[in-house]
C-alpha cells in the first residue's frame, strides 16, 4: 500500500461492517487524514450505523457524516424492501440481497464530499473473492466508476486524478481479518448481519453471517460476533 498520500485527506465508505472497517483501517495506514461518509439509505435495521459511529471513533476519523437517502421508496431489494425476505441459504446468481446501483449512489455522494475536501483519494471495501454475486464489487466497475469520475469533476478536468482505492478487493474474507487485526481494528464493534437485531445481534443464518463467520474460522481467529442465538 504506497498510495501517494500528498494531500493527505481521503473520504472512505464506511457502512459499519467488517469489509469497510478494514478498509477505513487500509486507509490511516497509508498515510490519510480519513473522512469517513455512511447512509441511512432505507436498509433493514440501523444497528450497522450505530456500528459505523462506534469504528469511525475507534479508529479515529477528522469526520463522519451519515447521509440521509430513502432507497426503500425504490426498493427491489431483500435489504430495502421488508415484503422481500434475507435468504438463509447460499444462492447462486445475483441475490436479492443486491441493492440496485447502490454502491454507484454511495460512491457519487463520496466523490461529491471528494471534490470538496480537495481530496483525491476514495476507499471503498468492494471485494471479488469472498463477496455475494453483486456486479458493483467487480474489479471492472470500479475501474469504469473511477474513468467516470475523472471525467465528470471540474477536480478530474483541471488534472487533479481521482482514485478509487479498493485494497480488499482480491483478499478472501480470512486475509481481510487478518489484515485488519493487524491494523488494529476490533471486529466486536462491527455489525454484518442483513436482520441484525436493534441492538446489532446477528442471525446467524444469512449470507454475510456465514462468509463471516467462515472468514473468522479460517484465519484462526476467535468469532467476536454476537449472535441472537
Amino acid at each position: 500500500m504506497n498510495h501517494s498520500a500528498a494531500n493527505k485527506r481521503a473520504v472512505v465508505l464506511l457502512s459499519g461492517g467488517l469489509d469497510s472497517a478494514t478498509v477505513l483501517a487500509c486507509a490511516k495506514a497509508d498515510g490519510f487524514d480519513c473522512y469517513a461518509l455512511s447512509f441511512d439509505y432505507g436498509q433493514r435495521h440501523s444497528a450497522e450505523l450505530q456500528a459505523a459511529r462506534n469504528v469511525a471513533a475507534s479508529l479515529g476519523v477528522v469526520e463522519h457524516k451519515i447521509v440521509y437517502i430513502d432507497l426503500a421508496q425504490f426498493g427491489g431489494s431483500a435489504l430495502t424492501d421488508k415484503s422481500i425476505a434475507v435468504p438463509q441459504l447460499p444462492s447462486t446468481g445475483i441475490p436479492v440481497t443486491y441493492v440496485p446501483a447502490r454502491n454507484t449512489v454511495f460512491l457519487s455522494f463520496a466523490l461529491a464530499w471528494a471534490e470538496v475536501l480537495g481530496s483525491q483519494d476514495i476507499y471503498i471495501g468492494v471485494n471479488a473473492v469472498d463477496y455475494s454475486g453483486y456486479p458493483d464489487c467487480r474489479p471492472e466497475y470500479i475501474a469504469a466508476y473511477e474513468t467516470m469520475a475523472n471525467l465528470a469533476t471540474k477536480a478530474g478536468v483541471e488534472g487533479h486524478k481521482l482514485s478509487v482505492h479498493t485494497p480488499l478487493i482480491n483478499l478472501s474474507k480470512a486475509e481481510i481479518i487478518q489484515l485488519g487485526v493487524r491494523y488494529g481494528v476490533d471486529y466486536g464493534l462491527t455489525v454484518s448481519c442483513y436482520s441484525a437485531s436493534d441492538d446489532g445481534r446477528a442471525c446467524g443464518l444469512c449470507d454475510s453471517c456465514r462468509l463471516r463467520a467462515m472468514g473468522f474460522s479460517n484465519a484462526g481467529l476467535p468469532d467476536p460476533t454476537r449472535y441472537l442465538q
